[in-house]
C-alpha cells in the first residue's frame, strides 16, 4: 500500500502532525531547492539543518555518514603542544630501523612486516610524544594495545630511548636462546615491555573495551582509582572484518566508555588487497561505530589537499573523493600523473577545470602522500577531539599509504604484507627522502646498518623528556607483586565435611565455596564473579542481593523480583559481572581482571563459570591470549561431561574440553569428583596464583550439575589430590586369591565406578581399587617433567608411576570425556592399560541412557574389567559373555 505521491508508508504516517500546512510547506522548499540549486545543495540544506539541531538539542536521528573529509577543518586545529620538525626527526630513526631490523633478519628467513608501521608511524609517535600516560605517574598509566604487525616500530622507538640494543634487533624473531625478540606483542616471551597480545585480530579491540570497561569497575568499587587511565586501542582496517572486533561496540558505548579511542589505520589494504575494493571501509567503519553510539573523527587528508578544497567551490572535489572506491584510490598511489588527471579529474566537467590550475607537483603530493594518518598535526588534533569527547568511545579513522616512506616497490602494492626486505639501494633512497645522516660508507658487505643520533642527541633527549612528562617509558609492563593472605579456613572445611545425606551437586560445591571466600575480610572484595548469562542455571542467585550485579547505571528500574529473597539486584558497586549471552565478552572480562596485578597493580581473583561446552571449543583462541598475557584465576566449566547435562543434546554435550585444555601449557586441568577435592584444589590454586612465589598460570575446573552425597575427606590425600591421582577406596577381597584390577575415574565418572566396584565383588567375585583421577593433565605434566629430567640425566620417577606401583592387576580409567583425555598418561602405566569414554557426538536422554549408549555406566565398565581379566586368564570368558547378557549390553 503507498500513500498518494507513491511512496511507502512510514513511522512519520503514525504521529499526529499538528501542522500539516507548516510540513507541507518545509516539502515544498526543499523540493525548490533541490529543482533550482541540484540536490546536492539541497542534501547539503538538510545535513546541516539536522546537524544545527543535534548542537541545539533538539531529538532527531544522527546521520550514520558525514562526507569523505576531515572532521576536523585545518583552521578548527590546536597549537601544537611540541617541536613538529624534531618529531618527524625521531620518526624518521624509528622508520628506518623497523625497516633495517626486518630486512637483517629476512636474511636469516625468520620473516616480519615492514609496511603496517610503515603507514601508521605517526599514529604511534604522536600517541608516544603527546598522549600515552606512563606508569610512573599517578594511577596505572594508560593500557596500549598495539596492532601486532606494527611491532618492528615499537622496538626501534625503545631501541632510540634505550631501553634495546642493537644485538635486541639483530635477536628479532630468534627467541630459542633466551634473549630474542618476539615477533608480535606476547607478553609471556618479553614481560618486560608488552603488556597485551593483540597480533590473534579481532581479540585486541574486543579486549580494550572490556579492559575500559574493567578499569571503570575498579573505580566505582573503590580499588583503584583509574579515572585518568585511558586504554589505546591501534587496530586496522581489514581487521575490522573480525567479528569480535564489533562484538562489543554497543557496549561501550552504552556504558559511556570515554576512557577508551580506537585508532583504525585505513591504509584501505587488507593482507593480500584491498579491504572494500569496491567500495569505501571509512563509510563504512563511521556508519557502524556512529550506529553503535561512538563518537567518530575521521582524519583523511593532510595539508596538501586544503587548497584543492579551497578551490572546490561547486562540491565536486568532495563528491568524487566519496564516490571513487577503495581500490581505486589505491590504484592512484600507484600511477603516474596523467593516469590520475584523467581518471579521477576526467570523470566530471567541474573537476577537469580544478586540474587545470594544479601542478604536477601538487597533485603528486596529494595523491602520494598527503594523508591525515601521515601528518603530526593532524593526528594530534583529532587525539585531542577524542581525549575531549565525554559521555562516549571515539574512534578515529585515520587515512595512510600502507609502505608509506619505503619507497615506490612498498608503497600501496597488494603484496607489501609479504616482502620482507628492501635492497641497499632502496635503503638509500629511503634515506634520502627521510633526510637521515647514514654515509655509503656504513653499508659494509650489503649489510644495512641500524641508525642513532647518539644517546645524548637532541633526538633522544626530546623523546625522553616528553615521556618522563607523561610519567615514563611506554609500553611497559610493571609488576609490583602483591601477596594476597590466606582466606580464613571456614569455608574450605566446610567442603571437606561432606554433605552427609544431603545430595549436592559439585557445582554447587563451587558457588558455596566462592560465596564463603567473598565473605573473606581481606581478600573477599577481590573476587570477580563472572558468568555470560544462565547464573541461575549454576545456582549463583543468591550471589545477587549480597554481591550486586555490576552496572555503572545502578538499578534504574524496579525488579520483577523484589519482594523475593534473592532479586535480581544491579549496584554501581556490584561485584557479578553478569554479561548477557557472551562467552567471548565474559572472556574478555576474565583477561582484565586476571590480569590486574600487572595493569593496576591490584591482584584480582576471577572465577568464570559457563557451559562447559562453551568454554574451550567456543573462546579458546581468548585462553591462549589469557595465558600469553599471565593472566591468574579460575575458570570453570560447569553442568560439565558429555552424559551429564540431561536432555540439551548434542551441541550442549561437553566431552573434549579438557583436551583441548591440555594443550595449553598455563592451564592447570582438573576434573574434581567430590566437594572436598574442589575446596583443596581452590585453596591451593590461590596459593601459587597469589602467594609469595606467584606463579603465572591459571586453573580450568570441570563440575557436575549431579547430585550427589559428598563424602567427608580421608585422611592423607591432599597430595593426590594436587598431583591429580589417590586411592578413593579399596576393594575389599572376596578370597584371598580373587582377580584385582584397578579402576581410575574422574569427576562424576567415580559414582559409576564405585557402582562398578560393587557390582564386580558381589556377583563375579573381583576385587577393584577405585582411585580418583582429579587431573589427567597434571599426571601427564609430571611425566613430561620426568622425561625431559632424564634427558638432563636425572633419575625421576612420574608420579603416576609411583603412585599405581605395586598396585596388582590391569588398569581401566573411565570418564565423562573422550577416551583421549585419560589417555594421555597411558604410556607411563606399567599395568596393562584400558579405557572407556564417551566418543562420539552427544544426544538428549536420560543420564542413565546416555551413559548406556557410550558404554561408560557400570555394567559397562563391569564387562569391560571382566573382560580384561579374561584377556589375562584371571576368569573365564563365558564370564563375559555372561555379563553381557545380565545386564542387557
Amino acid at each position: 500500500m503507498t500513500d498518494p505521491v507513491g511512496k511507502l508508508p512510514s513511522e512519520l504516517d503514525q504521529l499526529p502532525d499538528r501542522d500539516a500546512e507548516e510540513t507541507a510547506e518545509w516539502a515544498a522548499s526543499l523540493d525548490a531547492v533541490a529543482q533550482h540549486a541540484g540536490p546536492h545543495r539541497a542534501a547539503y540544506l538538510m545535513r546541516r539543518t539536522l546537524q544545527h539541531a543535534e548542537k541545539a538539542g533538539v531529538p532527531v536521528p544522527r546521520l550514520l555518514e558525514t562526507d569523505y573529509v576531515n572532521t576536523i577543518p585545518t583552521p578548527a586545529e590546536p597549537a601544537f603542544d611540541g617541536d613538529e620538525a624534531m618529531e618527524a626527526r625521531i620518526t624518521a630513526w624509528n622508520r628506518w630501523n623497523a625497516a633495517a631490523m626486518v630486512t637483517r633478519g629476512a636474511r636469516l628467513g625468520v620473516g616480519g612486516h615492514i609496511a603496517t608501521f610503515a603507514s601508521a608511524a605517526w599514529l604511534y609517535e604522536t600517541g608516544f610524544n603527546h598522549f600515552f600516560r606512563g606508569k610512573e605517574g599517578d594511577g596505572s598509566g594508560d593500557q596500549l594495545y598495539i596492532q601486532g604487525h606494527a611491532s618492528p616500530g615499537i622496538y626501534a622507538r625503545a631501541f632510540l630511548d634505550g631501553r634495546l640494543t642493537e644485538a635486541h634487533l639483530d635477536n628479532f624473531r630468534q627467541e630459542a636462546g633466551g634473549a630474542g625478540l618476539p615477533s608480535y606483542p606476547h607478553p609471556r616471551r618479553l614481560p618486560w615491555l608488552w603488556e597485551f597480545p593483540t597480533v590473534s585480530m579481532g581479540l585486541g579491540p574486543l579486549s580494550a573495551i572490556y579492559q575500559a570497561r574493567f578499569n571503570r569497575y575498579l573505580h566505582n568499587r573503590s580499588i583503584k582509582d583509574t579515572a585518568n587511565s585511558h586504554v589505546w586501542a591501534f587496530l586496522g582496517d581489514g581487521e575490522m572484518d573480525e567479528p569480535e572486533s564489533t562484538a562489543a561496540l554497543a557496549l561501550a558505548a552504552r556504558e559511556q566508555l570515554d576512557n577508551l579511542t580506537f585508532v583504525i589505520n585505513c591504509n584501505l589494504q587488507r593482507l593480500d588487497g584491498p579491504v572494500r575494493a569496491n567500495f569505501k571501509i571509512v563509510q563504512e567503519l563511521e556508519a557502524q561505530f556512529r550506529g553503535a553510539g561512538w563518537n567518530v573523527v575521521k582524519t583523511l587528508w593532510g595539508n596538501a589537499w586544503d587548497e584543492l578544497f579551497a578551490l572546490d567551490t561547486t562540491g565536486a572535489l568532495v563528491r568524487r573523493l566519496r564516490e571513487v572506491p577503495d581500490a581505486q584510490f589505491q590504484t592512484y598511489a600507484t600511477r603516474d600523473i596523467a593516469y590520475i588527471r584523467e581518471h579521477f579529474f576526467g570523470a566530471e566537467p567541474a573537476l577537469a577545470e580544478l586540474a587545470k590550475v594544479l601542478t604536477d607537483a601538487k597533485i603528486a603530493e596529494c595523491f602520494y602522500t598527503s594523508r591525515g594518518g601521515h601528518e603530526a598535526r593532524k593526528v594530534y588534533a583529532a587525539y585531542r577531539a577524542a581525549l575531549a569527547h565525554k559521555g562516549a568511545p571515539t574512534v578515529v579513522l585515520a587515512q595512510t599509504v600502507k609502505g608509506h616512506t619505503l619507497g615506490k616497490g612498498f608503497a600501496s602494492k597488494n603484496a607489501n604484507h609479504q616482502m620482507k626486505k628492501l635492497s641497499v639501494d632502496e635503503f638509500k633512497d629511503m634515506r634520502e627522502l627521510l633526510g637521515l645522516p647514514i654515509p655509503d660508507s656504513a653499508f659494509a658487505d650489503g649489510v644495512v646498518p641500524y641508525g642513532h643520533p647518539g644517546t645524548d642527541s637532541p633526538e633522544v633527549r626530546y623523546l625522553q623528556e616528553r615521556r618522563a612528562a607523561l610519567g615514563g617509558p611506554a609500553p611497559v609492563r610493571r609488576v609490583h607483586q602483591v601477596v594476597l593472605p590466606e582466606p580464613e579456613e571456614r569455608g574450605f572445611k566446610a567442603l571437606q565435611k561432606g554433605s552427609g545425606s544431603q545430595e549436592m551437586a559439585t557445582t554447587m560445591a563451587f558457588v558455596r565455596l566462592v560465596k564463603d571466600l567473598m565473605r573473606d575480610k581481606e581478600t573477599g572484595r577481590r573476587w570477580v564473579p563472572i558468568v555470560p548469562d544462565e547464573a541461575r542455571t549454576f545456582g549463583m542467585e543468591s550471589l545477587f542481593p549480597s554481591a550486586g550485579i555490576y552496572s555503572p547505571l545502578g538499578q534504574t528500574y524496579e525488579p520483577v523480583d523484589r519482594d523475593q529473597l534473592m532479586y535480581y539486584k544491579e549496584a554501581t558497586d556490584g561485584q557479578i559481572l553478569n554479561e548477557g549471552i557472551t562467552e567471548a565478552g565474559a572472556m574478555a572480562d576474565f583477561i582484565a581482571a586476571a590480569t590486574s596485578y600487572a595493569t593496576h597493580g591490584e591482584p584480582m581473583i576471577p572465577f568464570y563459570i559457563f557451559y562447559s561446552m562453551f568454554g574451550w571449543q567456543r573462546t579458546g583462541d581468548q585462553m591462549w591470549q589469557l595465558a600469553d598475557q599471565l593472566g591468574k584465576g579460575f575458570i570453570v566449566g560447569a553442568t560439565a561431561g558429555r552424559t551429564t547435562l540431561t536432555g540439551e543434546g548434542l551441541q550442549h554435550a561437553d566431552g573434549h574440553s579438557h583436551l583441548i585444555a591440555s594443550t595449553n601449557p598455563a592451564s592447570l586441568n582438573y576434573d574434581p569428583a567430590f566437594a572436598y577435592e574442589i575446596a583443596v584444589i581452590v585453596k591451593d590454586g590461590l596459593r601459587r596464583m597469589y602467594g609469595p612465589d606467584a606463579e603465572d598460570v591459571f586453573y580450568y575446573l570441570t563440575v557436575y550439575n549431579e547430585p550427589k552425597q559428598q563424602p567427608a575427606m580421608p585422611e592423607g590425600v591432599e597430595e593426590g589430590i594436587l598431583k591429580g591421582l589417590y586411592r578413593f577406596r579399596e576393594g575389599t577381597a572376596a578370597r584371598p586369591d580373587s582377580p584385582r584390577l584397578q579402576l581410575l575415574a574422574s569427576g562424576t565418572a567415580i559414582h559409576w565406578a564405585l557402582e562398578a566396584q560393587r557390582l564386580l565383588a558381589d556377583e563375579w567375585g573381583v576385587t577393584a581399587d577405585v582411585w580418583s583421577a582429579t587431573s589427567w593433565g597434571e599426571l601427564r605434566r609430571d611425566a613430561l617433567e620426568a622425561d625431559e629430567a632424564l634427558l638432563r640425566g636425572e633419575e625421576r620417577t612420574p608420579y603416576v608411576r609411583q603412585a599405581l606401583a605395586g598396585a596388582p592387576g590391569p588398569v581401566i580409567a573411565v570418564s565423562d570425556w573422550m577416551r583421549q583425555v585419560p589417555d594421555q598418561i597411558s604410556q607411563w602405566v606399567e599395568q596393562d592399560w584400558s579405557s572407556l569414554g564417551t566418543d562420539g557426538f552427544g544426544l538428549s536422554d536420560t543420564r542413565e541412557a546416555a551413559r548406556r549408549h557410550f558404554g561408560v555406566d557400570a555394567p559397562s565398565i563391569t564387562v569391560a574389567a571382566l573382560a580384561q581379566l579374561a584377556r589375562r586368564g584371571e576368569v573365564p570368558a563365558s564370564a563375559v559373555k555372561e555379563a553381557r547378557e545380565r545386564y542387557g549390553l
